[in-house]
């Protein structure tokens, strides 16, 4: 009988034994991994190819990118379940999405829906830079085309609401264009021609006397616009052109046009005394005296001939409020005043 239980309890052992194995196998349950999938779209249901989409699990270090399709969809095999996770989506032109966290059951196929994407909000930034010079040069060379039914030179009128002021190498440039102009040289020979019937100054008369006349004319308009043009306005700091109105009462245009060659604008964009006029003219009166006759020459030149140069400068200011500007061509185009 002793012998009987022996082999009973052998027999048992055994049959545990080799049942172990299969009762792991039925108590270890079976891991089974899910499926994330999404189509990336814009806020008007388009879809969004190419978008780059980042699965970030909460447990994992190094999260699984993927790149969509042609056709915005994506798809994540082996998605751990019972783990929180998050999907990050960017594309180029487009803001980032990220998604709210999710799980996900074993062996479930989730789709993500709800995946839309915004046009990225541009962001610009304008640098808004004044440079003086570079206004006064755009502004300089619109001056320089000025001319009377497109031929008269009218380079000393300015018809900018708010110009800015000329550097020194533009006022004797400036002065240079006019002096050499082929209009100043076809006006200095008229204007001679009109001293030689005047006999005026007392050169006498014949081609020797038109000549002299001639030189005459030309000195005093090259030193009046050097010096009163270029070379004081440059000391001075002060603007020689005229500075067209072209708006107001008439009263008010003829006070502005009458007393430019008195009112200056300095550089500073500040009214000043106008010393490079009346200095330019004074100069020049005073030069004449080393070229005129003997008979010519003294104080009553020079105050003769300023008299007679702020006289000119009066006439030319209220022509060019009243009526040179409705004939002067900027640029190609008649600039009409109102």
């Amino acid at each position: 009988m002793k012998r009987l239980y022996v082999h009973v309890g052998a027999a048992l052992a055994v049959a545990l034994l080799f049942s172990f194995p299969a009762l792991g196998q039925i108590t270890q349950p079976e891991r089974r991994t899910a499926t994330v999938i999404g189509t990336v779209t814009d806020v008007n249901g388009g879809v969004i190819p190419n978008a780059t989409v980042v699965l970030s699990e909460v447990q994992t270090n190094e999260p699984p990118t993927i790149v969509a399709t042609r056709n915005g969809l994506f798809q994540f095999n082996d998605v751990t379940p019972g783990s929180a996770f998050q999907l990050s989506i960017n594309a180029k032109d487009f803001a980032d999405w990220t998604s709210p966290l999710i799980t996900v059951n074993p062996g479930q196929f989730k789709i993500v829906t709800g995946i839309q994407l915004r046009i990225a909000t541009a962001r610009t930034t304008v640098d808004v830079h004044y440079d003086p010079v570079e206004v006064a040069t755009e502004q300089f060379k619109a001056e320089e085309k000025q001319r009377m039914f497109g031929v008269i030179p009218n380079f000393y009128v300015s018809y900018e609401s708010d110009p800015a002021p000329l550097t020194t190498k533009m006022k004797f440039k400036l002065a240079l264009k006019v002096s050499v102009d082929p209009v100043t040289a076809a006006g200095v020979f008229l204007v001679s021609g009109a001293k030689q019937g005047g006999d005026t100054p007392d050169y006498g008369q014949g081609w020797g006397a038109y000549g002299k006349r001639v030189g005459a004319v030309a000195a005093d308009g090259f030193f009046d616009i050097m010096i009163g043009g270029a070379i004081l306005p440059s000391v001075l700091h002060q603007d020689p052109r005229y500075f067209y109105q072209g708006t107001g009462t008439t009263g008010s245009r003829i006070r502005h046009a009458m007393l430019s060659p008195f009112v200056a604008k300095g550089d500073n964009g500040r009214w000043q005394p106008n010393y490079s006029s009346l200095g330019g003219d004074f100069a020049s009166a005073g030069l004449a005296n080393l070229y005129y006759p003997r008979s010519n020459r003294g104080p009553g030149l020079v105050f003769g001939n300023f008299a007679i140069g702020t006289a000119e400068r009066i006439g030319a200011s209220l022509a060019q409020e009243f009526l040179f500007s409705k004939f002067t061509r900027r640029g190609g185009h008649i600039k009409v005043s109102e």
